[in-house]
């Protein structure tokens, strides 16, 4: 693996970043985490400003890395990662738009499984349709600080889309199935954790609600989504 670093994505050489990794489509949310959650941040990586630190919290070694928006960004950052950097753990922290009236903004999802309108699995021919999930242990400690701290939160299905700007925004088909919320990233992380035999958990928080209208605005998406972070942080092992 080694000799395969730095990466035409991650300017980091093998050993500068930690087995368990939390990942953030935003850069700055990212620097946000480094600055307010991290001792010692060291940043290992700036390629097409996707910034990636290294520290300790709570005298445990873990990294902080951007992935982008979608699932081919996603997909490029996570599988490097495990692939060539050792990593075992992802954990993805973001927002997602509910499609539930009972999920409000500010409450958090924890994705047990997804959905997604994206052909990501067609690479590996699989002779059926393959469902991403999560792994167990983490989403049962993710349960657990949420109830110890809490946080209003509901496990379930979320859907990966491949599209922001949906030509026919009707989501009934989703809701009817119990989906909670629509996200973009989610999907490639699983499938990527899944082929590599590492574990993966995705955390969002609700950012908007397309039901009601129901939104918060991008500073408030970088800075003030805090209770996932403090979900994925207390997951490092």
């Amino acid at each position: 693996m080694a000799d395969k670093t730095p990466t035409p994505h991650i300017g980091a050489k093998f050993g500068d970043i930690a087995e368990t990794v939390i990942m953030a489509g935003d850069p700055l949310r990212v620097k946000f985490m480094a600055e307010n959650f991290l001792d010692d941040p060291v940043q290992f990586n700036n390629v097409r400003g996707m910034l990636g630190y290294t520290g300790t919290y709570k005298g445990k070694r873990v990294s902080i890395m951007g992935h982008g928006m979608g699932m081919p960004s996603m997909g490029i950052y996570s599988y490097e990662l495990y692939t060539f950097y050792g990593v075992k753990t992802i954990i993805r922290v973001g927002s997602a738009g509910s499609i539930q009236y009972d999920l409000h903004v500010g409450d958090l999802v924890i994705a047990m499984a997804t959905c997604t309108n994206s052909n990501y699995a067609c690479q590996y021919e699989l002779p059926g349709t393959f469902a991403p999930i999560a792994d167990f242990s983490l989403v049962r400690g993710a349960v657990e600080t949420c109830e110890r701290l809490g946080y209003r939160y509901k496990v379930g299905n979320v859907f990966t889309s491949d599209v922001f700007y949906f030509e026919d925004a009707h989501n009934d088909k989703w809701i009817n199935m119990g989906v909670l919320a629509v996200e973009m990233e989610i999907a490639a992380l699983y499938m990527n954790a899944a082929r590599s035999g590492n574990r993966a958990l995705g955390i969002c928080t609700i950012s908007d609600h397309i039901l009601t209208g129901e939104v918060t605005t991008a500073e408030e998406r970088q800075t003030t989504f805090t209770h996932m972070m403090d979900v994925a942080f207390s997951l490092i092992d």
